[in-house]
């Protein structure tokens, strides 16, 4: 199985969806990271051309603790728009790699890029059929299944139709994290006034935040403010029930940390190998 998984920057598809792709390609499975823009904006210190070339370096860390390829479009930050062309760059790459599940972000969000990237996968999901479109990239036969990532906003809200234990892919998704030096220790800290600390194990400790046991909460989870154990656990304390419906009320109520992902309607059926594959996870 091929699989495609699109954010609008560098950080999203391995924040969102690092635990699933690792354990699809460790079953065998294809998977793809793009990036449509290229990190430029994403610091406070560096110009835009040293900030892509760090971005660069640390997409290409994660992809190989991964096992995938992951491409980086060459588009600014902040500038990304869903018009004709950039819409079929996107059928075009998509019609190349062929893959049989696309995941992406809601086309409702607060980042001007993650809405077009979203607006742009609805907006090519259909067309992939059409030959006349695009013609010098060979059609698909049929569409493949899109999903999106978690997210919090409200109007829609987010409603998993797949959640996912990923309690034994945690450490590769803070490992990830950690990979991300100019994003997580730099960047985003910057924004929120937080002071990092320099000893590389006192940094990551830092990185991990709340210690997160089998005693903890989903009230304490919930209530915890920062730290990327707490960000990855929040998806299992929001969405216990479905965890419960998926595993049973015995190994749903343990799972600490989960991805959830909601089906997008523009997309092909849920059936075949992918529902087999996301079934048995």
């Amino acid at each position: 199985m091929k699989i495609l998984m699109i954010g609008a920057h560098q950080d999203d598809n391995e924040f969102q969806g690092g635990g699933l792709a690792h354990r699809l390609t460790k079953m065998g499975h294809e998977v793809r990271f793009l990036s449509m823009c290229n990190g430029c904006g994403g610091h406070h210190i560096m110009g835009p051309k040293e900030t892509s070339k760090r971005r660069a370096g640390e997409s290409a860390a994660v992809a190989k603790l991964l096992g995938i390829r992951y491409d980086v479009w060459d588009i600014d930050d902040c500038t990304l728009v869903a018009d004709l062309e950039t819409r079929r760059k996107l059928i075009r790459y998509i019609r190349e790699f062929a893959p049989d599940l696309v995941i992406s972000h809601r086309p409702n969000d607060y980042h001007a890029d993650h809405r077009a990237a979203g607006q742009l996968v609805q907006d090519a999901s259909y067309i992939l059929t059409i030959r006349n479109e695009c013609p010098d990239a060979p059609a698909m036969h049929k569409m493949p299944v899109i999903m999106y990532y978690e997210d919090k906003f409200t109007n829609p809200p987010f409603r998993p139709d797949v959640v996912i234990s990923v309690d034994d892919e945690i450490e590769t998704k803070l490992q990830i994290a950690n990979l991300n030096v100019s994003q997580v220790y730099e960047w985003l800290a910057y924004e929120d006034d937080e002071v990092v600390p320099e000893g590389e194990v006192e940094r990551f400790e830092w990185l991990k935040g709340m210690n997160i046991t089998e005693d903890t909460t989903d009230e304490e989870v919930m209530a915890a403010t920062r730290g990327y154990s707490v960000r990855f656990a929040k998806t299992a304390a929001r969405f216990r029930e479905e965890l419960i419906q998926r595993y049973g009320a015995e190994r749903g109520r343990k799972v600490r940390y989960a991805e959830g992902y909601e089906v997008c309607e523009y997309g092909g059926a849920m059936t075949g190998e992918v529902k087999e594959v996301l079934e048995s996870l």
